[in-house]
């Protein structure tokens, strides 16, 4: 019922699994501490107030899944990326969220 009304008001489910296989990139933009905590393998980890610094070593063609310990941070990582040309990027929200729906 629910995907049948968020397919109605055309909001797309999205299929991170896919995306991870398909080669997308996560980006964990928690602090370094809360990354040593535990993290997804695989993933970098860019603190978001780094993010800028660090945009230029990210590919712009790459799609980017951006996670942290509740989805603010990452949101706000979406927000910055998207304003800075990437065009396929998601907040994944939670870490371990995000970890169960790619495992």
């Amino acid at each position: 019922m629910i995907a049948k009304i968020k397919s109605l008001l055309g909001i797309k489910t999205v299929d991170y699994r896919e995306l991870v296989k398909s080669g997308a990139e996560i980006i964990d933009v928690r602090s370094k501490g809360e990354y040593a905590g535990g993290h997804i393998r695989g993933s970098k980890n860019i603190p978001v107030d780094s993010l800028s610094s660090h945009i230029s070593k990210l590919k712009k063609d790459k799609v980017i899944i951006t996670c942290c310990a509740s989805g603010m941070r990452s949101g706000a990582a979406k927000s910055m990326l998207k304003s800075n040309g990437f065009k396929d990027v998601h907040n994944g929200g939670n870490w371990q969220s995000l970890q169960n729906k790619i495992s």
